[in-house]
This record gives C-alpha cells, sequence and structure tokens, in this order.
C-alpha cells in the first residue's frame, strides 16, 4: 500500500480529490476540530468511498455522497 499523500483541509476542490481517490490514492486532511488538530483519511475501493475520522467512519456509495461529505466537513472547496 502506498503512502497518502497529506492536504490541508480546503487546499483542493472536491473534484481534485475525487479524481484522486478514483486514481487509487489515499487522502489525508489536517484539519481542526474544536480547536484541535485532526487527520481525516480519505479513500475510495472501487464501490465505496470512505471517511476515517478520529471518531468514527463514514461510507458513501456515489460520488456525489462523497463530494456533499467533504464540503460539509471542510475537507475540501466546491466546483
Amino acid at each position: 500500500m502506498s503512502t497518502p499523500t497529506t492536504v490541508e483541509a480546503g487546499e483542493h476542490t472536491t473534484d481534485e480529490l475525487l479524481d484522486r481517490l478514483e486514481a487509487g490514492e489515499r487522502i489525508v486532511v489536517s484539519t481542526t476540530f474544536l480547536g484541535d488538530p485532526h487527520e481525516v483519511t480519505l479513500r475510495f475501493d472501487g464501490e465505496t468511498y470512505y471517511c476515517d475520522t478520529p471518531t468514527r467512519l463514514h461510507k458513501h456509495t456515489a460520488a456525489d455522497e462523497m463530494r456533499q461529505c467533504m464540503v460539509n466537513n471542510g475537507y475540501a472547496t466546491d466546483t
């Protein structure tokens, strides 16, 4: 398994991150939650998109669901 790419929250658009996920990259998003730094890992297994947060695992079956999750949580900007 390759080393994940680390990005800052909001540094990329949802389309940029989705393209990278669909190409097989794992992406670690550095973000802040309630004033504390956190890392969220985004990945795609060919069928399901995942957001591994410090407290839970979000699963999305469609790119539009993943796009909305990334925007709602500030991981990416909307295009």
